[in-house]
């Protein structure tokens, strides 16, 4: 009997899920908070009605004439060929219905493809595996990388509500402001996806694409990267954070400050403890995805860090193929990714950590003057 009370009780559970459980279930695409995403959803549940309609006159047809005419009641099939009105009929249908689909359709594509008139404009370039927000004629430059610990990651902590879904650095635009998207890639084919906007646009070298939105609403929307660029394809979220004119205004003169920060510690000495601090965060960021945390790599895919030729010889090379990368290679150049003193940092910490116990150090100073004879 309690095992009868106990199935009985799953089941009414099951058919009476909460509403989170709807929310993990969702099987329509979401409405979105843009006029663009409103006006994608309203044209996907036309064509989705036209084709229901279309599904049960075809099948209600059928299954009519299978049980209508079936042989145990006698019926005679009969053959007719050429018949004009049929075929007339037929073809002025399926005609009919295809400018029904095609003229608000049109008219969505023509509004999604025009980006004239923006008031801001926003060069979005994918890397393996971050994001990099360029604001054209602001002189705001800053990458966006995932924020999720790699402990959640590696599952020896609980996943956090946003998992996989975090950054360190939003892109932040001004809501209700027309914001146009000129999207690229500085190495493989990425996408940029926000579903709530129903923008995703494929982020190609050598190429760039054009999106736009407007959002009237300010908060938080999330996306991800929707093109399978990589090993950690899955770790290179999407985070817009819309804010209201006055906030957006603040915000853009706070990055100011702290760019310029920015650039009067990378004319200062500093030491080897602020150094190794600031450095094992960007490790942690930019490069224990491929040489991991533990600086020992993953054998025969990324070569360790930990007592490597690079790290413990000659210190000249070891910044070379930091700021140039390795042709050919996995090894990316990030001279152009990462300030001079997120770049001095990160050397000084590889060469004194995991037991490499160098000694040396590299200053801001020092990537300056490099940078400044590569022209980055």
């Amino acid at each position: 009997m309690k095992i009868k009370i106990t199935v009985i009780g799953a089941l009414l559970l099951l058919a009476s899920p909460s509403q989170h459980t709807f929310a993990d279930w969702q099987l329509n695409m979401p409405r979105g908070v843009t006029d663009i995403s409103r006006s994608v959803f309203d044209l996907h549940m036309i064509i989705f009605w036209i084709c229901v309609a279309i599904g049960v006159l075809v099948f209600g047809v059928m299954f009519w004439s299978i049980f209508h005419h079936r042989k145990s009641r006698g019926a005679k099939a009969k053959h007719f060929h050429e018949n004009t009105f049929v075929e007339v009929i037929w073809t002025l249908i399926p005609f009919a219905i295809l400018i029904a689909m095609a003229v608000p359709a049109t008219a969505t594509l023509i509004k999604m493809y025009d980006t004239s008139d923006a008031d801001v404009d926003i060069q979005i370039t994918g890397y393996q595996w971050k994001w990099r927000y360029q604001y054209l004629g602001e002189n705001i430059d800053f990458f966006s990388n995932l924020s999720t610990p790699r402990e959640q990651i590696d599952n020896s902590e609980a996943k956090g509500e946003n998992y996989l879904l975090e950054v360190d650095n939003p892109l932040v635009i001004p809501a209700g402001k027309k914001v146009r998207f000129l999207i690229t890639s500085a190495d493989v084919i990425h996408s940029w996806w926000v579903p709530a906007f129903a923008v995703k646009k494929d982020a190609i070298p050598g190429f760039i694409n054009e999106s736009w939105t407007r959002v009237d609403e300010p908060g938080i929307y999330r996306g991800q990267c929707t093109e399978l660029c990589g090993k950690d394809h899955g770790f290179m979220p999407v985070v817009v954070d819309v804010r209201s004119a006055e906030d957006y205004n603040t915000w853009l003169a706070q990055v100011r400050a702290e760019q310029a920060a920015e650039a009067a510690a990378a004319q200062q000495e500093l030491g080897m403890e602020a150094l190794m601090q600031r450095g094992e965060v960007v490790y942690n960021q930019a490069c224990a995805a491929c040489h991991q945390a533990n600086g020992e790599g993953l054998p025969n895919v990324f070569p360790g860090l930990k007592n490597s030729p690079i790290v413990m010889g000659d210190i000249a090379a070891h910044i070379d193929i930091v700021l140039n990368g390795k042709p050919g290679t996995a090894m990316q150049a990030f001279g152009d990714q990462l300030s001079a003193v997120d770049l001095a940092a990160v050397i000084t910490y590889e060469r004194n950590a995991w037991s490499n116990n160098r000694g040396d150090k590299v200053e801001p100073t020092e990537i300056e003057k490099l940078k400044a004879a590569n022209g980055q």
